[in-house]
């Protein structure tokens, strides 16, 4: 093995040294936790391993073709320098992907391709975009056999067996260590304004957001700001609850929508825009989850909850009042921040979630307390059965991030 080593840490300089790695690894039955920069590795149960195989060192964009909308850098490759280098070519990630980096007392801007995949990352334009795994094309990545596998390309493309990208998408690493990324980058709109209507309550918010998405106006971003928690967030012109809805696109496209948007919404109550500077300040908030990156909001729990739309003003009746959060996605997401440190309440949460319909994701505890609470969500045995025999196909000695989601898996 010629991969560098650091106390407790593996850090292969290519996908060869990281087999070698894996393969070591696995003859010496040492559990491997898989990293890039670490941006996220306070999100699920504590590390049960003894090695951590670092995988910042595969970094590099590898391919670019603007022209075809395709992009493959190595797994290691920080968003940011991809980032860069589409804003320089007019285009970007349309699953615009969360920096969990300040939510969990991290740095900006420090998370990888990788990360990005294998947490399944996306923004406020998941609602019209989708995840990254809607632009995930190809992967190289070594499975806990110690073996290389490949899947996809530079096209979308089915196969016989194993979807493998939809696989390790959201797989947090417990399935294979990817070394090389394929993804679809697409066009940067030309200009976007955000339509904010001031003054309502969560459940008429909800109302008002489900009007938009069904319209024909092509929203790219539905959500809602509780008066509470408003004043934390850049690009509103005063603190008070506000729904604002996104639109983007060529700009005669996006100043007519607005004007269809403003005349559908002034029943629910008082109308005003956000022009382009503001709007991209606001949403770059909403993304960010800001108003729970603060020192003081660190200390609280924070879970991030998926519901259904229609629903998502329940959730907040159903916890107590002394939480903070707000919604994204046409109130489909929702931000929860608990009121006690380190006391997460997973009884309530997965109540009032489980009473709607959904599912609850622990983003932010203490290592004690995600070690005693499910921090994804419980599986029902068909899930978890099926998981499991996956699971045994890539990594039969649990050798890759043992624990990582569930405990025992």
């Amino acid at each position: 093995m010629n991969c560098r080593a650091m106390p407790d840490t593996l850090k292969p300089r290519d996908a060869k040294e990281v087999e070698d790695a894996v393969r070591w690894a696995l003859g010496s039955e040492k559990p491997l936790e898989i990293a890039g920069q670490g941006t996220k590795r306070m999100i699920g149960r504590p590390s049960q391993t003894d090695l951590t195989l670092d995988l910042s060192g595969l970094s590099g964009v590898t391919l670019y073709e603007p022209a075809e909308l395709v992009l493959s850098a190595r797994a290691g490759t920080p968003l940011s320098e991809i980032e860069t280098l589409l804003e320089n070519n007019n285009q970007e990630l349309a699953f615009e992907p969360i920096d969990y980096g300040p939510v969990l007392g991290g740095k900006v801007n420090r998370g990888t391709l990788g990360g990005a995949i294998a947490a399944n990352l996306s923004g406020p334009r998941r609602i019209k975009a989708g995840a990254a795994r809607d632009h995930f094309l190809g992967v190289t990545a070594v499975t806990g056999r110690g073996e290389t596998i490949k899947s996809g390309g530079r096209v979308v493309k089915n196969v016989t067996g194993y979807d493998l990208c939809k696989l390790l998408a959201g797989s947090w690493g417990t399935l294979a260590a990817m070394t090389d990324i394929t993804i679809k980058v697409l066009p940067k709109a030309e200009t976007e304004a955000t339509v904010l209507v001031t003054g309502l309550d969560d459940a008429r918010a909800c109302a008002a957001m489900a009007a938009a998405m069904g319209s024909s106006c092509d929203v790219s971003g539905a959500a809602h700001l509780p008066d509470h928690i408003a004043s934390w967030f850049d690009g509103l012109p005063r603190p008070e609850a506000s729904t604002v809805l996104r639109l983007e696109g060529f700009v005669p496209s996006v100043a007519h929508r607005k004007e269809t948007l403003s005349a559908l919404l002034k029943e629910f109550g008082a109308v005003s825009f956000l022009d382009e500077s503001q709007s991209r300040a606001l949403w770059r908030s909403v993304r960010y989850v800001m108003p729970f990156t603060t020192e003081t909001a660190r200390t609280r729990p924070l879970w991030r909850i998926s519901v259904p739309p229609s629903r998502g003003h329940e959730i907040a009746r159903a916890i107590t009042p002394a939480a903070q959060m707000f919604y994204d996605w046409a109130g489909g997401l929702v931000w929860v921040a608990m009121p006690f440190a380190g006391e997460p309440d997973a009884a309530a949460i997965r109540g009032a979630v489980a009473a709607v319909g959904g599912h609850a994701t622990l983003v932010r505890a203490p290592a004690a307390v995600r070690a005693s609470v499910d921090v994804f969500a419980p599986e029902e045995a068909a899930v978890r059965a099926l998981g499991k025999r996956v699971k045994e196909s890539f990594d039969p000695k649990g050798l890759l991030n043992p624990g990582r989601m569930w405990a025992g898996a």
